[in-house]
């Protein structure tokens, strides 16, 4: 094992002049906090982001004029692992083992004086070091803290560092500097124990009550040297007891987080540069010596940390389980919001690229991701091989076999995430700076087709079929791969048309002509209007991307719900299908189905992952302890309550008046919804309640916007606005009541809508 205490480093200077303003560019890898006078800088944790550090290195940036003094200052830095080094541990669980190189730091402290001179403080030979109290710290394993190690005041300018040697000055690992852009990592939510057990002598467990990403937080006292040892997990075994195996640790290969004490008091401790995905937390506590009495724990937490990003969203309905599943989905999609996009907090910390384009409309409905999504985007471009593909996973901090480094499913994320990201955000320079990897991954894909099909790849990844969830069972593979081949080719066109070259719109459009073709010959079977098997993924992908005949789509569209029926309205689609089923229903005006599906309590579904007490969503639709129970790549769901029920349907790709698309689902037994989204083009409310037979409709649209509203076809009778005729309203026009559904446009402002049912 590897239990090298990791490094402090410090520095002290002088300050003779008044100041005008202080700034701290620092860079610790993996990971760093810094502290100027004995104060943490700053309330993040984690820093820096994580990216390939051969290609990238960000920096973090901090305004510290408050935190120096005149006289004598100290900076003081201590280093973590992170992402950057991987050491191999045996008995302590790990994803991979690999390493940019042992911790190293660089730092500039910037100081500009009020009489117009400057000062910089570098990371130089003047710098020294020492071991710290941190033995241990691995971003899979855990971290290990001995208290007795503590060196006070080490980070103050009166410390006396005569006898820390001076620092090695060290090569870069190779990547560019560049400013962190995306939001910081913090510490949120604090999850207190709901129940304390102890199933075995010597062995306390505290259920939290909440599975989040994070650490433990301890208060204890007792005798110098004695030991108290954590074991946090989302399950727990047959005996009560803490498993991980959800978490993928086997016997003998956990994670773990030991504190020793220093004795002489209450001591407070958490893991400092590591974090785990959990639920409950086992203690275990060990004297000095065998005769000595053991250490207490006063108080025992856990501390929900993630991406401190800007909530955009609100939902709520009047349905109690899907309020339910609202809140299963977004703790998970947090959960994963560590620097990256991550599967699970847990077993793999990974960003598996498929979630971001997939699950993007889900996620950005809620939270602004337009840092992230630049970041997700130059990962890819990092990860990029000269061949042109693109890795299933950015940064690619390890490089995995059989099928999982080469899927066009998760790789064409470099085209349809960052499509994404500009039908939300607007931002054309993404498109700009990234369209050479786009157009190096679609000449990759277009290298691997055979017959203008690609037929390779994980396909529907944990579909439910006959055997354990994995590879795709019901859906060729075909099907999906080609799918989204396609999808990359219309949607290249559309990105080569507004970076105005309309040689490769054109070109892009030819091809994806020629994959549609060799598509509906090899999958589509005219005498029954299905696609491949007929499973929900094989039918639902082709009507959303386009693939499937215009004069067959309603029979596909029958055909997709003819199967959900046939499961008793159960989902069979996975990670990469569901996505589509959601599309298909919601954009064909079937919520109706959508709602049937979301509101079955029995196995597979969300209501069943709820009634086995899931409270974050788990990787498998029937939460399997062997799986992780935090994953958001199911969560597409969460996409239908706002463009679905809510009706929200949002697109700056789209003409001006229909950016911003209003069209709520009325359906099931429900009785209201509320949603709020707050949009690049500002906020943007929309909510419906039903009584009887009258219906209505609240719509907000912000400032300067203007936005297209569709009622729904059952409510068409005597529709009035802010209590007049809609043509009374001078912000309305465009109004059409002779289509299936009517509709109007209506400029910036907020309307209360009536309408009636045809039956009144």
């Amino acid at each position: 094992m590897n239990s090298t205490p990791l490094p402090l480093f410090r520095n002290s200077f002088v300050v003779s002049k008044k100041i005008s303003i202080a700034t701290l560019y620092v860079s610790g890898l993996g990971q760093f906090e810094a502290h100027i006078n004995g104060q943490n800088v700053t309330d993040t944790v984690l820093n820096p982001a994580w990216s390939d550090y051969r290609k990238r290195v960000y920096y973090c940036t901090y305004d510290v004029t408050a935190l120096l003094r005149p006289g004598k200052n100290a900076i003081g830095v201590m280093l973590g692992n992170g992402m950057y080094n991987v050491p191999l541990t045996p008995g302590r669980y790990q994803k991979f083992h690999g390493s940019f190189g042992q911790p190293k730091l660089i730092l500039q402290l910037q100081i500009k004086f009020a009489d117009g001179t400057s000062r910089t403080i570098a990371s130089d030979n003047a710098w020294k070091t020492s071991p710290g109290p941190i033995t241990f710290t691995s971003i899979y394993g855990g971290e290990d803290y001995d208290a007795r190690l503590e060196q006070s005041g080490w980070d103050r300018p009166a410390f006396d560092d005569k006898n820390w040697p001076s620092v090695d000055v060290v090569s870069s690992p190779g990547g560019g500097l560049v400013p962190e852009t995306i939001p910081p990592i913090r510490v949120f939510n604090r999850y207190d124990p709901v129940k304390i057990t102890h199933p075995q002598p010597g062995r306390t467990v505290y259920d939290l009550g909440e599975n989040f990403a994070g650490w433990p937080e301890i208060t204890v006292h007792g005798p110098r040297g004695s030991r108290v040892k954590l074991v946090a997990g989302e399950l727990l075994d047959s005996h009560g007891l803490v498993t991980q195996r959800s978490a993928g640790a086997r016997p003998g290969w956990q994670n773990s987080f030991t504190y020793i004490l220093k004795g002489g008091g209450a001591e407070t401790w958490h893991p400092q540069f590591t974090y785990y995905g959990f639920r409950y937390v086992q203690a275990e506590l060990t004297p000095p010596r065998a005769w000595a009495e053991l250490p207490t724990i006063d108080r025992l937490d856990g501390r929900f940390l993630h991406d401190a990003v800007q909530v955009d969203g609100s939902f709520h309905s009047s349905d109690v389980l899907l309020n339910r599943i609202h809140t299963l989905i977004t703790r998970a999609m947090l959960s994963n919001m560590v620097s990256v996009l991550t599967d699970c907090p847990h077993r793999e910390k990974l960003g598996w690229l498929e979630q971001s384009h997939l699950a993007a409309a889900s996620l950005m409905y809620n939270y602004n991701l337009s840092a992230l999504y630049a970041k997700i985007a130059d990962d890819m471009q990092d990860a990029q091989l000269p061949s042109g593909l693109v890795p299933d996973i950015a940064p690619e901090y390890t490089v995995f076999v059989k099928g999982f480094r080469d899927s066009p499913e998760w790789g064409s994320a470099v085209v349809l995430s960052t499509w994404a990201a500009y039908q939300f955000y607007g931002d054309r320079t993404l498109l700009r700076d990234h369209y050479g990897s786009m157009q190096r991954y679609v000449a990759y894909l277009h290298s691997r087709l055979q017959g203008n099909l690609l037929t390779y790849g994980l396909g529907d990844w944990f579909d439910i079929g006959p055997r354990s969830p994995g590879e795709s069972q019901l859906t060729s593979k075909g099907v999906t791969a080609t799918a989204t081949y396609y999808q990359d080719l219309t949607t290249m066109a559309r990105i080569a048309k507004l970076l105005d070259r309309p040689a490769d719109a054109a070109a892009y459009s030819r091809e994806a002509g020629t994959i549609k073709r060799a598509f509906n010959a090899r999958f589509f079977h005219p005498e029954t209007d299905q696609y491949d098997t007929g499973s929900q993924t094989a039918n639902a992908m082709p009507l959303v991307v386009g693939l499937a005949p215009e004069g067959r789509r309603e029979a596909v569209l029958n055909n997709l719900i003819a199967d959900i029926r046939k499961h008793n309205n159960h989902v069979t689609a996975g990670d990469i299908g569901f996505h589509y089923v959601v599309r298909a229903l919601t954009d064909n005006d079937r919520s109706d189905v959508l709602f049937d599906m979301l509101s079955r309590t029995d196995a597979p579904s969300y209501g069943d992952q709820l009634a086995r007490g899931a409270t974050t969503l788990t990787e498998a639709w029937d939460a399997n302890p062997d799986a992780s129970q935090n994953h958001f790549m199911l969560g597409h769901a969460e996409e239908w309550f706002y463009r679905g029920l809510a009706g929200i349907r949002f697109d700056l790709t789209r003409p001006r008046d229909s950016r911003i698309l209003i069209h709520p689902a009325i359906v099931g037994n429900m009785h209201s919804v509320a949603a709020t989204f707050h949009s690049s083009l500002g906020e943007i409310q929309s909510g419906w309640s039903r009584s009887g037979h009258t219906l209505r409709m609240n719509v907000s649209i912000p400032k300067g916007a203007t936005a297209t509203i569709l009622f729904p076809s059952a409510y068409r009778k005597s529709i009035t606005v802010n209590g007049h005729d809609l043509g009374v309203d001078p912000s309305i026009h465009n109004i059409e009541m002779a289509g299936f559904h009517p509709s109007c446009i209506v400029a910036a402002g907020t309307y209360h809508f009536l309408a009636h049912d045809a039956q009144q």
